[in-house]
């Protein structure tokens, strides 16, 4: 697919301003993840996933690179 990234990271819990879940991948880049799948909400999870840069998104959390999750394995992947 067009314009996607693919990423192993780490999933984290952020209690700034009202709290959001990001992902940190294994080069150290931070990425908000708008629409976060419920199976992904767990603290220190790490997931390989497919995501797409949302440049034109606009949000209270001053955290990472919006992006759209479009695929995603959970820890069992290696």
């Amino acid at each position: 697919m067009k314009d996607t990234i693919r990423l192993t990271g780490t999933v984290s819990y952020h209690r700034i301003e009202t709290g959001f879940w990001g992902i940190t991948d294994t080069k150290g880049n931070d990425w908000l993840p708008v629409n976060m799948p419920e199976q992904l909400k767990i603290e220190g999870a790490r997931i390989r996933c497919t995501i797409r840069r949302l440049d034109d998104w606009a949000g209270t959390a001053m955290w990472g690179v919006p992006v759209k999750v479009i695929s995603f394995q959970t820890p069992d992947y290696e």
